[in-house]
């Protein structure tokens, strides 16, 4: 993926589905993304930041590296990865619907796909 495509998916929202429920989904291009580290760590798990690291960016870890708490919401699925977000967070974010896309350069994150020069962003659903 060249980073003029990544730039231009990351304000492309259309996504396509892969959610349990309505409110996760990927662009085209992290799917991609998320596919190529599957392929390359196993099964992944998602948890969206609420401001540690890279501000407000979807951390991509390996699925047993995060510990899930009480307080964690799962949205859905993501490429077959599970979404989860902080309960209190979704709340005050008035429970959006996210968009997952991809921006070209590594985020300041320990996120798995730094790993692969690129981060994982938080769009809105085009309206």
């Amino acid at each position: 993926m060249d980073s003029d495509r990544l730039i231009e998916a990351a304000h492309r929202p259309e996504a396509t589905a892969t959610a349990i429920s309505s409110r996760v989904r990927a662009t085209p291009e992290a799917l991609e993304v998320i596919e190529r580290l599957a392929a390359e760590h196993g099964p992944l798990v998602f948890l969206q930041s609420g401001g540690c690291c890279d501000g407000s960016s979807p951390q991509c870890l390996r699925r047993g590296e995060l510990l899930i708490g009480p307080n964690d919401l799962l949205l859905g699925e993501v490429g077959g990865a599970e979404f989860y977000v902080d309960k209190d967070l979704y709340e005050r974010w008035n429970r959006p619907e996210l968009v997952i896309g991809v921006s070209p350069d590594a985020g300041d994150t320990f996120s798995l796909e730094g790993l692969v020069g690129v981060h994982f962003v938080s769009l809105p659903p085009e309206r």
